[in-house]
């Protein structure tokens, strides 16, 4: 049985009817005539700004899907909506504001969407939380919907030819601190490590969940790596906006017959054998979350368990996403992990295909930026999800590029980002303690920071490795080191991690993904009794909103119920209207 047509399966509601008159009055004054009034109406929404280099690649590549959504006999109809801006915002309390940007942005495409009854939509992303932004909502609506990456930017050069990017800038300032380079040299790195628009160029959350988006089938197979700078990414928008008329023309696949349990699965799997960004595990949960689909930390974990690490990427490996576009993008990781028995082949893509249909035939295996699946990096992947006493829901630690799996020291806590990041300025902490951040999860940030500028600056001054971190915040993609994050539950949620003192012994084993915190039950107990949650004092505005709604971190930290539904509306009889579009040759 073939799917139903969608042609103006929405909007309908809006241009039919002598009751419509106002509706289509207002729609003649955007510059729609008649003939246009009988076309399906597509959203092409995205983050464009100057805020960040992430969204200033965005704007010709949303223009250009405009002019794909008419050669498809569509009406394209432009917008933008908010971003927060990654790198701008860490290390001060701005970043409280990046997660909580992820639910306004899936809630304003959502308000639009359902506002205006469009028939489908072209989301467009590009800093870190604008990509699972835009696919939760793109699940949340459930119409014909592409999803399209701004890009990365490339790497900047040095006098002596070497390749950086910001990471180099933000650790840089950990190498100063420690008078390895000087104010001047730093200077020099800042104004040359990110040189083009685009998102940063690691395997950090951008291109992680650029990544996410392809293998789910939100995105075309081959267009994640693409870089932001390369005119091909303007035929790539026509392309997506010509997609969006197809899909409403066969009647799909829509978005929640793309994102499944295998699927998720699968995008799981990729984010583990490249590397990725630990900022996966808590989108990845948020996505399935809006098809209904409860997905958390075990889930996550038990893929990463079973998926080799083949990709030499950055900030673990030695390669950047333009590297791996040059051997042939994301399809390259797929195709091996197909043939290790890593993916599930038959879930769909966005043209249709199965997986394995439209894997056939692509590149194979470099040996270099992508290994094969029987010569891999480490045998399983690139992440860990640990748990423990310590950590009962779950904490997340990137083990690409690190030397050692385990670390054994005593705790020294700290209640604020701001604390830690003092005493690591100024050096004043030792070899072996593991730095604990608490009170940054959720809701006790609230917001859930990355902390990317303590590990940046840790690893900056050759301590990588010779101290762990443990915080229920969050970190970057960029994040490299013995960092230890997401814990859950949250110390605002009373978790283990709020009961933790100066000197307490923690034992992080990432072989055996567990995190244990050596301190009996009874004192355990006896620490609960007297606890009290931290008062960050009065909160107000987005913030306070955010606080009250907001889930566990193992969940995804999402805001409402899940699985939300679009209920159609019946349009109102206008016969003599459809006679006169059928009589112009327009579809009814």
């Amino acid at each position: 049985m073939n799917p139903p047509k969608l042609h103006k399966h929405r909007s309908r509601v809006v241009t039919d009817g002598p009751s419509r008159a106002a509706h289509r009055a207002f729609l003649h004054a955007t510059g729609l005539d008649e003939e246009d009034l009988g076309k399906s109406f597509v959203a092409i929404i995205g983050t464009i700004g100057d805020n960040t280099p992430c969204s200033q690649s965005i704007g010709p590549q949303a223009d250009h899907a405009r002019l794909g959504v008419a050669e498809g006999g569509g009406v394209p109809v432009a917008m933008s909506t908010v971003s927060v801006s990654d790198g701008t915002s860490m290390n001060h309390a701005g970043m409280r504001m990046s997660l909580p940007s992820r639910e306004l942005i899936a809630d304003s495409i959502e308000l639009a969407m359902r506002g205006h009854a469009y028939d489908g939509l072209v989301a467009f992303g590009g800093c870190d939380k604008t990509l699972p932004a835009a696919m939760m909502a793109m699940l949340r609506l459930n119409v014909p919907s592409v999803f399209v990456y701004g890009g990365s930017m490339l790497p900047g050069i040095t006098p002596e030819g070497r390749e950086q990017s910001v990471l180099t800038a933000i650790e840089g300032t950990g190498r100063h601190q420690t008078g390895e380079i000087t104010r001047a040299e730093l200077q020099a790195i800042e104004r040359n490590c990110a040189t083009t628009v685009g998102s940063c160029p690691g395997q950090f959350t951008a291109n992680t969940m650029a990544m996410v988006g392809e293998t789910l089938g939100l995105s075309f197979l081959g267009s994640a790596t693409l870089p932001a700078v390369y005119s091909e990414r303007l035929a790539l928008a026509r392309r997506a906006g010509r997609r969006v008329m197809q899909i409403l023309a066969d009647g799909g696949p829509l978005p929640r017959e793309l994102v499944t349990r295998r699927s998720l699965e699968n995008a799981c799997a990729a984010v583990a054998a490249t590397g990725g960004s630990t900022n996966a595990a808590l989108h990845l949960p948020a996505i399935a979350h809006e098809a209904g689909i409860r997905f958390t930390f075990d889930d996550v974990a038990a893929v990463f368990a079973r998926t080799p690490l083949i990709g030499d990427l950055s900030p673990g490996g030695r390669f950047l996403a333009r590297d791996l576009h040059f051997v042939g993008g994301v399809p390259v990781v797929l195709r091996e992990l197909l043939a290790a028995g890593c993916l599930h082949g038959d879930c769909l893509t966005l043209t249709g295909q199965t997986l394995a249909q439209a894997l056939q035939g692509g590149p194979r295996a470099d040996g270099r930026v992508v290994r094969a699946h029987d010569a891999p990096i480490l045998p399983t992947g690139g992440l860990v999800v640990l748990k423990g006493n310590l950590c009962p829901d779950g904490a997340l630690l990137k083990v690409a590029g690190l030397k050692s799996l385990r670390f054994d020291g005593r705790a020294r806590v700290f209640e604020t980002e701001e604390d830690c990041y003092r005493a690591v300025a100024a050096r004043a902490y030792q070899p072996g303690e593991v730095l604990v951040i608490r009170n940054e999860g959720p809701r006790g940030g609230p917001g859930m920071r990355e902390m990317l500028s303590v590990t940046a600056a840790i690893y900056g001054q050759g301590m990588g490795e010779q101290v762990a971190l443990l915080t229920d915040g969050r970190f970057s993609g960029a994040t490299r080191g013995m960092c230890i994050g997401y814990a859950s539950p949250e110390a605002a949620a009373g978790g283990p991690i709020a009961l933790v003192r100066d000197g307490d012994r923690i034992t992080v084993d990432a072989v055996a993904g567990s995190l244990e915190l050596h301190v009996g039950a009874d004192e355990l107990a006896a620490r609960r009794a007297r606890w009290s949650p931290f008062d960050r004092g009065r909160l107000a505005g987005a913030l306070e909103k955010y606080a009250r709604l907001v889930g566990p971190t193992h969940e995804g930290a999402v805001t409402h119920a899940g699985a939300a539904e679009w209920p159609y509306e019946a349009p109102e009889a206008d016969d003599e209207r459809a006679g006169a579009a059928a009589g112009r040759g327009v579809a009814p």
